[in-house]
């Protein structure tokens, strides 16, 4: 008898099962390289997961949004019988963070190295700056910025800095976009 161990997903990366429960994919999601997805993730529309990322929807499960991003080397998980990670639409998390039972909403941002706890919530537009520590359920209000360890708020974002995050996000979905293209051939 053969047991299928995982999966090559579109762009290379691997799905892993976890008690009999496969990730599932959106048309047009990338998954680069070196990332692992397990258990139950989904993975939206046209979002890309790249190189070296894990998400591991072992104890729980994670969503992840149409058209995110989740950036190389960032690391996605849950807390057992609490909370599950709900990533929204068109969000962007950059290199090296660790997500962690945590919800961000549409077009929420994660900076470069941070890290989000259990039960924080980063709300629409909200921002926690790269190495920022997220402690457990706090929440980031809608265009919110939030820098240290412990993250604070240091001030509201304007609409200047709102409109960078979204080219970001849109930066990253085309980039997806021809990468998947090459991939696919």
């Amino acid at each position: 008898m053969t047991h299928e161990t995982f999966r090559i997903a579109p762009g290379g990366g691997k799905l892993y099962p976890f008690n009999g429960i496969w990730p599932t994919l959106a048309e047009g999601a990338y998954i680069a390289p070196g990332a692992r997805i397990i258990g139950d993730v989904h993975i939206g529309a046209k979002a890309s997961i790249w190189f070296n990322c894990v998400l591991r929807g072992d104890v729980n499960k994670i969503r992840v949004g149409a058209g995110s991003n989740i950036q190389d080397n960032t690391v996605v998980h849950v807390e057992g019988g609490g909370a599950a990670t709900l990533i929204g639409e068109d969000v962007l998390i950059g290199h090296s963070a660790m997500i962690h039972g945590t919800i961000i909403e549409d077009r929420g941002f994660v900076g470069l190295g941070a890290v989000t706890m259990d039960g924080g919530v980063i709300e629409s537009e909200g921002m926690v700056a790269a190495g920022a520590l997220l402690s457990p359920g706090k929440r980031v209000a809608s265009r919110e910025l939030w820098v240290g360890r412990p993250a604070k708020k240091i001030r509201d974002l304007d609409d200047k800095a709102i409109a960078g995050m979204q080219e970001g996000v849109v930066g990253y979905q085309q980039l997806a976009a021809q990468y998947l293209k090459d991939y696919l051939g």
